[in-house]
């Protein structure tokens, strides 16, 4: 039986797209002479559809566009495609998660999603009706299992700690599949490819089965999608594997499997193309063409300026320079050196005028009274009125430039630098930013060395540096790495040879921190822990760590 993997980019509520690349993918299909083409979770609503999922029309719509997917595999292709398929009347919540057995125009068999993940980005018990029974389905001389996506994350022989009482592999196993169908939406963090695949290596060999695994690609609001689909046989072994982070299409055949498999990227490679894939389907599927951000001439706008060069185009990206008092001709340099490098439109708009007028206009409430942060905020937020100008008028998505290691700590002023409509890199920490920086770097010098070399700054007073107000980021980082990421005490940080007093001063900065980014921009997610959907604490709180 050939096998072919559908790894497709959907789009949450397009069902008349969606539905085109599935008939798309059948047809190669057909042509290429597999017997069953395999789809990723979701593939006519889309993921995560969230509260939609809510909507009757919504669901009516998917209906539709599952009875005309089963339609085009009439002459054809079978397919495995995940769908959304209403529950028992009057029990439980009124849809379920499915992978549904398409063939030749009719659902030939269907089974449920079990394990329904309420963790970090997921909320999928808000939504779905879990199974009640683990079936396998006979089809082309082999008994298939379905499992969907978290349904192969419970091997109780892999993990030290499972989440669910009940694995459904393992039933399938028990009924006698020989071949697992994976469909799957996982998304993308730095170190999750690597575990997935080791873990479905590990399922394959201790059920004897083979598996095929159709993961989604994408970017889908904050989660990135990087594809990686893969065939494994019983033994283990990986027998084809998919691009990452772009749509494919791959036949596989276990009786003559493809001698060579295509090699990962590095942890820094996946990260920048995760990012770029991120930003530009943010800007496809809500209809943005082009982008406007600051160029401060340091290492964050620039890295955040060449991933948008490399999502949206060189002609769709606008730089904006706003220097003032405090900002060195460096700095400014640096800013235009990289626009031309890049390719990109420039435009140096200085606040200085507007800095001066503000100062006066307050003056009458402010006398008397030290010059303090007050005064730098309102520098970013000049700023942030500026290039929210210059998105109204242009019709550009605003890009924030912030990183995760500023917006952990609060080092960021709301309706300020915090501006914009997508926080590429807010979950990059400041020194992974200097190693994109430098893959961006690695064929020919685009962002300029000085803004790497230089002490990272934002200028908004004399001489400052960010290390005036925070620890050296080689500090930092893995603070907040081990409290936000690993959620360790700060006995257990401190035991790790960080100064304890320092590492309470981070945590305090971490706490006191969570109203702004409740007012962030959504940002990408590329670690195990992102602020955003996936961390939930409230903004009124009391609790300290170690009191009573």
């Amino acid at each position: 039986m050939k096998i072919a993997l559908a790894q497709i980019n959907t789009t949450v509520g397009d069902f008349a797209g969606n539905l085109a690349k599935v008939e798309e993918a059948l047809q190669r299909g057909k042509q290429l002479g597999a017997d069953l083409v395999v789809f990723p979770e979701q593939t006519i609503p889309g993921y995560p559809a969230e509260d939609l999922l809510e909507r009757k029309d919504f669901l009516d719509q998917a209906a539709r566009g599952l009875e005309k997917a089963a339609g085009a595999t009439r002459g054809g292709p079978a397919a495995v495609i995940g769908a959304l398929l209403p529950s028992a009347a009057g029990l439980g919540k009124p849809v379920h998660n499915s992978s549904v057995l398409l063939v030749n125009g009719e659902a030939a068999s269907t089974q449920h999603k079990t394990l329904l993940p309420t963790y970090d980005v997921f909320d999928e018990g808000r939504y779905f009706q879990p199974a009640a029974e683990h079936l396998v389905f006979p089809f082309g001389g082999r008994r298939l299992g379905l499992p969907i996506c978290e349904d192969v994350w419970n091997d109780e022989e892999f993990w030290p700690r499972r989440i669910y009482s009940v694995d459904p592999v393992e039933e399938m196993a028990k009924k006698g599949s020989d071949l697992l169908v994976v469909i799957s939406a996982s998304p993308y963090s730095i170190d999750h490819p690597r575990l997935r695949l080791r873990m479905l290596k590990n399922t394959a060999r201790r059920h004897g089965v083979d598996l095929v695994f159709c993961n989604l690609i994408g970017g889908n609001t904050s989660l990135v999608f990087d594809g990686g689909s893969f065939a494994i046989n019983r033994r283990g072994e990986v027998i084809a594997k998919a691009k990452s982070f772009e749509e494919d299409f791959v036949l596989v055949d276990f009786d003559r499997p493809e001698p060579s498999v295509l090699e990962a990227d590095d942890d820094v490679a996946s990260a920048y193309r995760a990012l770029v894939l991120g930003t530009g389907d943010y800007l496809r599927k809500t209809g943005f063409r082009k982008v406007v951000l600051g160029l401060s001439g340091g290492i964050d706008s620039a890295l955040t300026a060449a991933i948008a060069r490399d999502a949206a185009g060189a002609e769709n990206v606008i730089g904006v320079s706003m220097s003032s008092r405090y900002s060195s001709p460096g700095s400014e340099a640096d800013a235009r050196v990289l626009a031309e490098r890049l390719g990109i439109v420039f435009h140096r708009v200085p606040i200085e005028e507007m800095f001066g007028a503000s100062l006066a206009t307050l003056e009458p409430v402010f006398r008397g009274l030290p010059a303090d942060v007050t005064e730098e905020n309102i520098q970013a937020r000049l700023r942030g009125v500026i290039l929210m100008a210059v998105s109204n008028k242009l019709g550009a998505l605003l890009l924030t430039t912030g990183n995760k290691s500023e917006l952990a700590v609060g080092y960021c002023t709301l309706y300020g630098d915090m501006c914009g409509g997508l926080a590429a890199i807010s979950d990059v920490p400041k020194t992974l930013i200097y190693r994109l920086a430098r893959y961006v770097n690695r064929r020919e010098e685009v962002i300029p060395r000085s803004s790497l070399e230089k002490p990272p700054s934002a200028e908004l007073r004399p001489n400052q540096t960010d290390q005036d107000t925070l620890p050296p980021y080689e500090i930092l980082d893995p603070i907040i790495e081990a409290y936000v990421e690993r959620g360790l005490t700060r006995e257990a940080i401190a035991a790790r040879g960080f100064v304890p007093v320092v590492v309470d001063r981070v945590i305090g900065m971490i706490d006191r921190s969570e109203y702004k980014r409740k007012q962030a921009a959504p940002g990408l997610r590329i670690t195990g822990k992102a602020f955003g959907p996936g961390r939930r604490f409230p903004i009124v709180q009391r609790y300290r760590r170690g009191c009573p």
